[in-house]
C-alpha cells in the first residue's frame, strides 16, 4: 500500500504536497513494519528533506527526526541515534512540546544512552526527569513505568555500580513487576520485559554476594 501511494504521487509537484508527504510517511512506516530499515531510512530522510524545503512546522520536523532516530536504533547505529535524540529532546524542550511527547523523547534518549554505554549519564538524567514525569503523567502511566525501568537498568549497568545500586534496582523492578502485572496482566509484553529485567538484576546481586563471601 505504501509503494502504491508513493507511485501515485511521486510525479506531482511538491508545492502544497501534503498528500505526497503522507504517502512517503506511509511508505516509510510500512518498510519499518516489515523490518526493511535501510530502505525505510532512505524514505524517511527524503521525507524530512521535503518537509524542510516546504517549511513544515517544527513539530512535524521533530516527528520526522524521531522516526529517523528509531531507524538508526534498529540498524544498530546507536551513536547516530543518540546524537539525533539529544537534538530532538533539546528542541522539544525549547518548543514546549506536550509532556506526553517530551517524556517519550526522554525515554528514547535514555535507551540510546544505555546502548552507547553511558549508563552513569542515563542514571543522572533519569533521576532529574522522573519527578516531573510522575507529576505530569501519573505514576502508573506507561511512559513513567518504562522510565523507571530504564533507571533500574542504569543503576545496575553503570560502571562501578555498588551493591547498594543493584539492591535499589532490584527493589524498583520488584515494584514495577507488581505494577505491570496489576495493570496489564502477567502475559503483557511490558510485564514480561520487566520480569526479565528483574531476573537479570537478581543475578547481578547474587554475583555481588557470591564474590564478597569468598
Amino acid at each position: 500500500l505504501g509503494w502504491a501511494c508513493w507511485k501515485t504521487y511521486v510525479g506531482r509537484p511538491e508545492t502544497g504536497g501534503q498528500v505526497r508527504q503522507m504517502a512517503m510517511n506511509l511508505l516509510g512506516a510500512g518498510l519499518s513494519e516489515a523490518y526493511h530499515f535501510e530502505d525505510a531510512l532512505t524514505v524517511l530522510e527524503a521525507e524530512l528533506a521535503m518537509k524542510r524545503r516546504l517549511g513544515s512546522s517544527e513539530q512535524n520536523i521533530l516527528v520526522a527526526q524521531t522516526n529517523i532516530a528509531l531507524c538508526y536504533y534498529k540498524l544498530g547505529r546507536h551513536q547516530e541515534a543518540l546524537d539525533l535524540r539529544r537534538e530532538i529532546y533539546a528542541r522539544g524542550l525549547a518548543l514546549g512540546v506536550p509532556s506526553k511527547d517530551l517524556f517519550i523523547d526522554v525515554l528514547n534518549l535514555s535507551w540510546s544512552m544505555k546502548e552507547c554505554g553511558l549508563c552513569a549519564e542515563s542514571k543522572s538524567f533519569l533521576r532529574e526527569q522522573l519527578p516531573a514525569a510522575r507529576r505530569a503523567l501519573g505514576a502508573d502511566h506507561d511512559t513513567v513505568i518504562q522510565l523507571r525501568w530504564q533507571h533500574a537498568d542504569a543503576l545496575r549497568l553503570s560502571d562501578g555500580a555498588s551493591r547498594d545500586d543493584v539492591v535499589e534496582a532490584v527493589t524498583l523492578l520488584e515494584e514495577l513487576s507488581r505494577t505491570t502485572q496489576r495493570i496489564y496482566g502477567t502475559s503483557h509484553p511490558l510485564a514480561n520485559d520487566i520480569r526479565n529485567a528483574l531476573g537479570w538484576a537478581r543475578e547481578t546481586l547474587a554475583a555481588f554476594d557470591t564474590s564478597t563471601s569468598k
